[in-house]
């Protein structure tokens, strides 16, 4: 061990995840062209814009953010947070969408976002993310499939960050068909820990979820002059998809709540059960015990006392009155 840093592989170093990780040029047209951050800046065509690419946390990319956007706006662009958000400044705009891992599980929603700083012929993403497999980069080089504009390529981004929320609501909705399940078999303790579990991970989904819908609306309501028509209304339906995912949140919520109170009703019934077979031994027992205990005094006239048989006789009494006492429970539906 030579104490010596790790260096990154080629991979990483390829996907944008070392400092200014790549420079993507886009003619507009739905062609694109990459070119290495050592290479001379490349001439955007007029009609085209500019992506650059870093690791949020390399800190040769902060300082090139700070030499490109100045002090405050590249602060903005790598401070971590936790909710995501727009703030339009001008004609720019920085957006903050929390994206989650490809193969994360509902209990583990993603704290990765991306950063990204919106100008007519220029956009900058900071993220720790694979943007460019994010993205769908191989797609794009071989085919004139590429955005042809900034609003387009946000809306893409929009689009993406919202479609890896779909597969973990339907998880989500799968693991309460299970606790109801489970609670249908009567098996309640493991039910109310897998439902307390359940209702947990929905209340960090909905926190996830909503700021990033109200950051999609305000970036389609704002006035920024390079976004169409129809980047606003691509938007919409992102911002729209997104409430949708917020509203089956809460009915998956609501739910929960059901099926707590019915976790609840069941314990209840089955504690009112009880009480009432302990009343119930109860009240057949208490004039038997009254019965025994008077018989068993140690004072002379006890009737009975001097018959050999006597014990068996009121034995015999006791189980008569005590059968009288259930059949009479029983018809009267006391239990």
């Amino acid at each position: 061990m030579d104490g010596s840093p790790n260096q990154p592989n080629d991979r990483a170093q390829h996907n944008g995840l070392v400092g200014v990780g790549a420079v993507l040029v886009f003619d507009g047209e739905g062609g694109m062209k990459r070119y290495e951050p050592s290479e001379i800046s490349p001439v955007v065509p007029p009609r085209g814009f500019k992506l650059v690419v870093g690791n949020s946390k390399a800190p040769d990319f902060k300082l090139w953010l700070r030499e490109e956007l100045g002090d405050f706006n590249s602060g903005l662009l790598t401070t971590p947070t936790s909710r995501a958000r727009c703030t339009v400044m001008d004609d720019q705009a920085l957006v903050m969408l929390r994206v989650v891992r490809p193969g994360a599980a509902p209990h583990d929603v993603g704290r990765q976002f991306l950063s990204v700083w919106i100008e007519r012929s220029r956009v900058i993403i900071a993220s720790e993310l694979n943007i460019l497999d994010f993205l769908g980069l191989s797609k794009w080089e071989h085919a004139a499939h590429a955005p042809v504009s900034a609003a387009d390529l946000i809306v893409r981004l929009a689009l993406r960050a919202t479609d890896r929320l779909e597969p973990l609501i339907e998880m989500l909705g799968d693991r309460l068909d299970e606790v109801e399940e489970t609670l249908i078999t009567h098996r309640t303790e493991k039910a109310q820990d897998n439902l307390e579990y359940l209702r947990r991970t929905l209340i960090s989904f909905r926190r996830f979820v909503w700021p990033q819908r109200d950051a999609l609306t305000t970036l389609e309501v704002e006035d920024l002059s390079f976004f169409s028509d129809r980047d606003r209304l691509r938007l919409r339906d992102a911002a729209m998809r997104t409430a949708r995912i917020g509203d089956e949140l809460q009915a998956l919520s609501e739910r929960a709540v059901l099926v707590h109170e019915e976790i609840v009703d069941d314990r209840a019934e089955q504690m009112n059960r009880t009480m009432l077979l302990l009343a119930a031994v109860t009240v057949v027992f208490s004039p038997l015990t009254l019965i025994s205990g008077m018989l068993g005094m140690n004072v002379s006239g006890i009737p009975l006392s001097e018959y050999g048989g006597a014990f068996w006789i009121v034995c015999a009494a006791l189980v008569t009155l005590a059968g009288g006492l259930v059949w009479w429970m029983r018809k009267s539906h006391l239990f």
